[in-house]
């Protein structure tokens, strides 16, 4: 799946199961949690910086190291890794791994020095980002969701690591990635797929490539110029599963919230940093996808040590009419989630449509 999808976002929140876990069970109900923790220890995948935290699939790695070559040359743009660059917190970081094995944060005790903006971090876990981001360290493990930090020979097959391919190769074969696993996209949406080449490399690579042209309507009834791939009529003619998913809200599906609503008229923000007063909905809210329709949007929260996955508020899209068919197809998603999560039993604090 991960391979399918080209990478997995990873996020620290948990209110009903991490974006990462959420993201896979998705897409196949026999997924649990701990399946992906064993992933990166079995190598198959490895963590990087797509457009944010993400596992890749540990064989696109000689496609990645041009993102290690990047993040150097832009490292400016985080602020608090400026500077990082020649730290002494390095060699001796490295030289600690290398001696005791892999460690994480809690290994290091050095403290904040500058907190005049909002991301300081003490200077062992700028290092520690830095050699990350730079392709030096890579992440063993993780304990908790704690991560563990270990030196990338330790870590990633000998053979991919020493595997040489020329730029433009990797720049052609992540265009041509993120356009297959778009199905249909603009140049834009190519290069906001990985985020690992600029919009001058995009277009390179467009000009060098030949692109199939396509026009794409909207769900406003508006045409755009985009391309395709080959087998656009062979995607087009398989129906989706008319199931209905609670969607994670760093699903793929949704991650590019402005294709989301051109293409399927679904307006959608995560409202975690937003003020509660200022919320249209609420701090984490889920979009409900049946087949290839977006019909609304639902927030829930499991409290696993009290056994209950609790529905906290339903919105139904204006164009949707929520059918007893419709009531019956959240219910069943409902009950396959609390079940992914431990067996809760779903308790409706909204009201209950399938009542």
């Amino acid at each position: 799946m991960i391979h399918d999808l080209g990478f997995v976002q990873l996020d620290t929140i948990q209110v009903v199961s991490r974006a990462q876990h959420h993201i896979l069970w998705s897409r196949n109900q026999n997924y649990r949690e701990g399946m992906l923790d064993q992933l990166l220890v079995e190598r198959g995948v490895f963590e990087h910086y797509t457009h944010d935290a993400s596992v890749i699939p540990t064989a696109f790695y000689p496609y990645w190291r041009r993102q290690f070559r990047r993040a150097k040359q832009s490292v400016g743009q985080f602020s608090y890794l400026k500077g990082l660059s020649d730290s002494k917190y390095h060699a001796a970081i490295k030289q600690r791994i290398a001696n005791e094995g892999p460690l994480s944060t809690k290994a290091f005790d050095s403290k904040i020095v500058d907190r005049s903006h909002l991301w300081a971090r003490p200077p062992h876990k700028v290092a520690l980002d830095y050699q990350w981001y730079t392709g030096e360290l890579a992440t063993s493990h993780r304990v908790n969701f704690t991560k563990f930090y270990d030196l990338a020979e330790n870590v990633i097959p000998a053979d991919l690591r020493n595997q040489e391919i020329d730029d433009t190769a990797q720049i052609d074969w992540l265009c041509h990635g993120a356009l297959n696993r778009l199905g249909i996209a603009s140049l834009g949406e190519v290069q906001k797929f990985w985020e690992a080449a600029s919009a001058k490399e995009v277009r390179d690579w467009a000009a060098r490539t030949d692109l199939r042209p396509v026009q794409v309507q909207g769900a406003d009834g508006s045409w755009t110029d985009a391309f395709a791939t080959p087998d656009i009529e062979e995607r087009l003619a398989t129906s989706p599963t008319s199931r209905l998913r609670i969607l994670n809200p760093f699903d793929p599906a949704v991650r590019d919230r402005n294709r989301l609503n051109r293409l399927f008229g679904f307006d959608y923000r995560i409202e975690i940093f937003v003020p509660k007063t200022k919320r249209h909905f609420g701090y984490y809210v889920y979009p409900l996808l049946e087949g290839s329709r977006f019909v609304g949007r639902i927030e829930v929260k499991a409290d696993r040590a009290k056994g209950a996955l609790t529905v906290l508020n339903l919105w139904i899209e204006p164009d949707v009419k929520w059918s007893p068919q419709r009531a019956f197809k959240l219910e069943a998603e409902l009950g396959r989630m609390a079940r992914f999560v431990g067996g809760l039993k779903v308790i409706w604090q909204a009201g209950n449509p399938t009542q």
